[in-house]
């Protein structure tokens, strides 16, 4: 299969995956059913999709400040030729996931998360790399409000850049603050947080594998993602191979007393896929982040300017991705953060 045997089946298909794979015993095939083909032919095509590239994974989705770990956007400034060598340092943390190149001053975007164990805590973790970088400043982006998170890219055209969608997505609403984990819990997202496997009762394989029952396993997940921990299954995409080349971080300097009453109309457009508020600094005059993926930068500048319209924030900035240095899924209860701090403890 190659990216030109793509067909209309094929992007259905990719739609589907994205927004909720679902959690029941025989998913392929409920999934079939939805696009009239066989259990075997959604695997086959699944697989073919995996092999050029535009299926990165299928897995379940965690909702991170719901998981108790720590977590953060992080500005960094370098000189550009020293900008892969300190992207390479921080990529070796592993709680880092997205890390990219932007056109600013700030010129290292990346996003780290450290789980509730940890004895050194993000903002010293930052520091760390920081100096291990010889960053010349360093802007620590928490989220202060979560008004959207979920990348969905239509893979079938049947949506332009300005299409809007209900407000039903994730957002600050559906966190848990409270919830325990049990051994059983944590048994479970250690599995289910790795790709599936395609075969027709991947949640059978998944609950052999920690020693209960499909039946358990998918009570667990539907547990989970009642509470707000789990946020879905789905397929992570390789946005760039799917046709997406342009992703634009918007960011936009919202006063806070209208924040409330702004970032609904921006986060009500599909093409948006996270929208945040976030502290700002006498440097950083920036409250309000959304993240924009379009099939070309032109999309991207169009929807910008069109969400300036809409809200009537006139001061903002748009920060284009030039590099993709690290892309992956945070991988909770790992040992591999503990083995990282031991490491470093020396440099406090």
């Amino acid at each position: 299969m190659s990216i030109m045997d793509i067909n209309d089946i094929d992007n259905e298909l990719l739609n589907i995956l994205q927004s909720n794979f679902p959690v029941e015993d025989s998913p392929f095939f409920k999934i079939g059913k939805q696009l009239n083909i066989s259990e075997s032919e959604v695997i086959e095509r699944i697989s073919n999709l995996k092999k050029i590239k535009y299926i990165r994974q299928i897995s379940s989705i965690f909702d991170t400040r719901s998981m108790k770990y720590k977590s953060s956007l992080i500005a960094m400034a370098f000189e550009n030729k020293n900008l892969d060598s300190a992207a390479e340092i921080i990529n070796l943390h592993p709680g880092i996931t997205h890390n990219y190149k932007r056109n600013h001053f700030y010129n290292l975007w990346f996003t780290l998360a450290v789980p509730p164990s940890s004895k050194i805590g993000l903002e010293n973790t930052v520091k760390i790399l920081s100096e291990l970088t010889n960053a010349k400043s360093t802007r620590i982006l928490p989220t202060l409000k979560l008004f959207k998170i979920g990348v969905r890219l239509d893979m079938t055209g049947k949506d332009n850049i300005g299409s809007k969608e209900e407000n039903n997505f994730y957002g600050e609403s559906n966190i848990s603050k409270d919830y325990d984990f049990s051994d059983k819990d944590i048994l479970i997202i250690k599995q289910v947080q790795e790709d599936f496997p395609l075969i027709p009762e991947p949640y059978k394989h998944i609950a052999k594998n920690v020693g209960i029952s499909s039946d358990e396993l998918i009570d667990t997940l539907l547990k989970l993602k009642s509470k707000g921990i789990m946020r879905r299954v789905a397929a992570i995409l390789h946005h760039r191979k799917a046709g997406f080349k342009a992703n634009a971080m918007g960011v936009w300097d919202v006063p806070v007393d209208k924040i409330e009453e702004v970032a609904p109309k921006m986060a009500a457009f599909k093409s948006v896929s996270h929208c945040y508020r976030r502290p700002t600094y006498p440097d950083w005059p920036y409250s309000l982040f959304t993240m924009i993926h379009g099939r070309s930068a032109m999309d991207c500048n169009n929807l910008i300017k069109q969400l300036s319209e809409v809200s009537g924030i006139d001061k903002y900035d748009a920060l284009y991705s030039s590099k993709e240095y690290k892309k992956t899924r945070l991988k909770y209860f790992c040992p591999e953060q503990e083995d990282w701090e031991s490491r470093h403890l020396e440099m406090l």
